[in-house]
């Protein structure tokens, strides 16, 4: 095998990199719906890549769970299943409060500064109005809180579910009345994590997991 064959053509690796990241984003702000299919042509054009990356793009979105095959008509987006749903916010109210008591617990106060300085950059993409830019805010705060609480097992696990959880946020933060709520649920979290009041930090993380969980129940259950 020669040298040229070893090498990693890195301009193609960017590329699908590229796509899959819009892709995800375009499924996440529901410019793409739920349900509805994805077909090949027109998603070359519009993303302005070959057929080939089109395709592992879609093997990608389908092994994270945002894409499925459906017999006789090939790629389309994922539609969350309420059983699953209820499975990842059990989890999540789980992991989350556990991590919100440690760091009541434990961290440091240059931990728990950092920690408010995320959720103030979350609270200003609440105010962008820009669905991407809170979940992208939101994935910061709880890793700043995962990593405060110095749980990173636990935030190994949540990171394996970021895809399905952020499809399942960007469904709730679209809501209507969703804002001002989670807001004031977060505050409620940082205020009992700077007061060390372990119980009051786990409660409030539960609570806001738990409030979350109760709007994905109605917009996923059967009309």
């Amino acid at each position: 095998m020669s040298d040229d064959a070893l090498r990693i053509d890195r301009s193609a690796k960017t590329l699908r990199t590229l796509a899959l990241e819009r892709m995800r984003e375009a499924i996440m702000d529901f410019h793409f719906q739920p349900g509805e299919r994805l077909v090949e042509r027109p998603l070359c054009d519009q993303l302005g890549v070959s057929r080939s990356v089109v395709r592992e793009v879609l093997r990608q979105l389908e092994a994270e769970g945002l894409v499925q095959m459906i017999p006789g008509h090939g790629p389309a987006v994922a539609k969350p299943d309420l059983g699953r749903t209820d499975e990842i916010y059990e989890l999540r109210a789980l992991l989350e409060g556990i991590a919100a008591r440690a760091c009541a617990m434990s961290a440091t106060s240059e931990q728990i500064a950092l920690l408010d300085g995320a959720l103030t950059n979350l609270f200003e993409a609440w105010a962008s109005g820009v669905p991407v830019a809170v979940m992208r805010m939101t994935t910061k705060f709880y890793e700043a809180l995962f990593e405060a609480a110095d749980k990173r097992i636990a935030w190994e696990i949540v990171t394996g579910l970021n895809v399905r959880i952020n499809q399942l946020r960007s469904m709730t933060i679209a809501s209507d009345n969703r804002r001002e709520p989670a807001i004031a649920e977060m505050t409620e979290i940082m205020d009992a994590i700077k007061l060390r009041d372990p119980d009051k930090a786990e409660a409030a993380a539960r609570h806001h997991v738990e409030q979350a969980w109760l709007i994905a129940q109605q917009l996923l259950r059967p009309r």
